[in-house]
Parts: structure tokens; sequence; C-alpha cells
């Protein structure tokens, strides 16, 4: 392990060697010396939106396994336990609570033995009779004022979809406190990113990143620390869907 590697890796797990140090002693050298050392000292992104990036992107992978491996180290490097469970309750909206079920039990055993006392402090902002206006003010917010009558538009059979999505996936969840809408877009990335084949959405999700502030190099940052976590076709094929929104 590289002194960049073996350092970074101590700041994440202190005093933990990798479970595979002994069984696959190559495997774990090259490895480590890639994700903690090459890539981590590839660009400038912070720890914290490094760790909240890759959280989100094992979300989408269904990374379960690294995903406990890597979320105490999240919270050492400065990940709060609301913006971890805020990551977790919003990647419901995008991977559905088949997929995320056993992330949100993972976190809650995870912070039930670092002490940290459930529930935490809620985040709700909205009212059941104010979330669809509110939802459809956060897709305006971020995605421009083409968004506005969102929640009644389309054809008849399929609206209650529009009017989900105004109310549930941007009211429910993007109006909520511990994150911010950057933030939240860019989690969003990284949970389509993650689990591949939704690139539509990908890109319209790489141009609302965009229109609220985190932009194309901001966003090539993010893939490039996701990498070593989903590897390299969902990774290129972001970079495109990322191209693409750039480029319109």
């Amino acid at each position: 392990m590289t002194e960049s590697a073996e350092k970074y890796w101590n700041r994440i797990s202190p005093d933990k060697a990798s479970e595979f140090a002994q069984t696959d002693p190559e495997f774990t050298e090259f490895f480590t010396n890639f994700a903690y050392d090459e890539v981590v000292n590839q660009d400038d992104l912070d720890d914290r939106t490094r760790m909240m990036a890759i959280l989100s992107a094992l979300l989408g992978c269904q990374g379960i396994d690294e995903y406990k491996a890597m979320l105490p180290g999240a919270l050492n490097l400065g990940v709060t336990p609301v913006e971890v469970k805020e990551i977790v309750y919003q990647a419901c909206a995008y991977l559905g609570i088949g997929r995320v079920r056993p992330f949100l039990t993972a976190t809650n055993e995870i912070f039930a033995s670092l002490g940290i006392a459930l529930p935490l402090e809620g985040q709700a902002a909205t009212t059941p009779e104010d979330r669809v206006e509110k939802g459809e003010q956060a897709q305006v917010d971020i995605f421009g004022d083409g968004m506005k009558g969102f929640a009644q538009s389309g054809p008849e059979e399929s609206r209650h979809i529009n009017r989900w999505l105004s109310g549930n996936c941007f009211g429910d969840y993007y109006t909520r406190g511990g994150l911010d809408y950057k933030e939240r877009e860019m989690i969003t990335f990284c949970f389509i990113a993650a689990q591949g084949g939704c690139e539509p959405q990908l890109t319209s999700h790489a141009a609302g990143n965009m229109r609220v502030g985190n932009d194309k190099a901001f966003l090539i940052k993010v893939i490039s620390q996701c990498l070593p976590y989903i590897g390299y076709p969902r990774s290129l094929n972001a970079l495109r869907c990322v191209n693409e929104a750039a480029g319109a």
C-alpha cells in the first residue's frame, strides 16, 4: 500500500485492516492504491462530498456490503447522521423500497452500534395539503419555469404519475431539511448513474445539477470518485450524459 493510500485508509477505518488483506493481498494492494490514492488525489473534491457521492452510488448499484464497510468511514470524514438518513430516504424515490430497505436496516444497525440515538430529528417541511405545491416549486427551482403546472400535465390516464413526481419525489423528499438542492441533485445523479439503464433521466438530472450550480467539472469529479465502486461502463455512460447535458 502506498503511503498516501494507507493514510487515507486510516482516516476511513482507523486501526482496522482490510478484511481481504490476508486472503487476497495482491488485490487488496492494487485496489486500495487505486481507490484511496490515485482516485482520491485526482481532484480537489472534499471528503464529505466524496463520501456522500460514494454512499449514494453504493445504494444505486446495490453494494450493500461495501456500504456497510464505508458508512462508518463516511461519518469519520464529516457526513452527519442526518445527511446519511436523507441520502437513504431519497434513494427510495429513485430505486424503490425493494432495493432501499436493506440499506435502511443496515444504517440503523450501524448507528445503534455507534451509539447514535434514533429516531433522528425530523426534517419534514411539507404537509399532506401542500406537498404537491411545494414539490412542484422545487421542480421549478431546479429545472426551470417549464415545470410550472407539471403536476396537472400529461395524458389523463397517466397524469397521476406526474402528480406523484411533484408531491412524492419532490414534495416528500427534496423539500426536507438536512440537504440542500445542490446536494440532493448530486446524490440523485449518483443513484441514477450507478443503477444504469436510465440514461435519459441521468441526462436530465445532469442538466438539473448544472442549473443549481453543480457544473460539468464538478460532475466529472463525482463520477471519477464513484468509479471504483460502480465500474467503468456505468461511469463512462454517466460521462456521456454529462457531456450531452452540457452541450444542450
